[in-house]
């Protein structure tokens, strides 16, 4: 079994040991804190308390009355009877119905003359809306001054040119579809040239034929059976073609 030994027990601790003490350093003081301290000091001192310092109190006799603050008319001056109609200027007197006028007032009199004032013309207006909302009524639209313009009704000059440009541009499409047509038109065969179509036909049709009745029975290849479908799709061909220039006496063929 391990013994243990404990820390009290080590030889070292019984050198006796120096205790080591750690300095502090000196605290950050700051070079304007007095400034600081006196600024705010002085701040505080003006004002303990709300308002100013020296305040000058009111008086116990001069409390708030009533009616105190409300408006007062100013003073009528009393006067007596005798002072009241004295008069120290007196105006002249009334002209009496006979006497003449004098000739600078009639003059004036006639000269002037009553200037009569115009009343105002009130501009005409739309409302709108239920609110009230208005605007000119020649700007509404509901007064028909494009009628009265002198040329109302008339077909502008750019429309004109327009329309004769289409009507040219027509025309020249229709002349070069006339040439086209002309170009191409077909051709009528005479009688005599369906008859010798006709009968070119049938020639051709006896060759085939007769080439035809030239094959063998026995089509046992490839090739022997291509040959003669081919000569039966051409003799078919050739047929209805002579049906078809039997049948119609007119008949038209387009030019190389």
């Amino acid at each position: 079994m391990s013994e243990v030994v404990h820390p009290q027990e080590s030889v070292y601790n019984l050198i006796p040991r120096e205790e080591v003490r750690c300095e502090k350093p000196p605290r950050y003081m700051s070079r304007f804190r007095p400034a600081v301290v006196l600024e705010e000091k002085l701040a505080k001192d003006a004002m303990r308390t709300m308002g100013p310092a020296k305040v000058e109190r009111p008086s116990p006799d001069k409390y708030l009355k009533k009616h105190s603050k409300e408006p007062k008319l100013p003073e009528k001056a009393q006067c007596s009877k005798e002072e009241r109609h004295i008069c120290t200027v007196k105006k002249p007197a009334v002209p009496a119905r006979t006497d003449n006028q004098p000739m600078a007032v009639h003059t004036e009199r006639h000269l002037i003359k009553p200037t009569a004032v115009v009343p105002m013309k009130l501009q005409p207006t739309c409302v709108d809306t239920n609110k009230g909302h208005k605007q000119l009524l020649e700007n509404s639209g509901l007064v028909p001054k494009y009628i009265r313009k002198k040329d109302y009704g008339v077909v502008p000059e750019y429309l004109l040119q327009r329309s004769e440009e289409e009507r040219r541009a027509k025309e020249e499409y229709d002349n070069f579809v006339k040439e086209q047509k002309d170009q191409g038109a077909m051709k009528h065969l005479s009688d005599e040239e369906r008859q010798a179509v006709l009968e070119g036909l049938k020639k051709t049709w006896d060759e085939l034929h007769h080439e035809y009745q030239g094959l063998s029975l026995v089509t046992d290849t490839l090739s022997k059976k291509a040959h003669k479908e081919r000569l039966e799709t051409g003799m078919k061909q050739i047929e209805n073609d002579i049906k078809f220039f039997e049948r119609f006496q007119t008949i038209y063929i387009p030019n190389k």
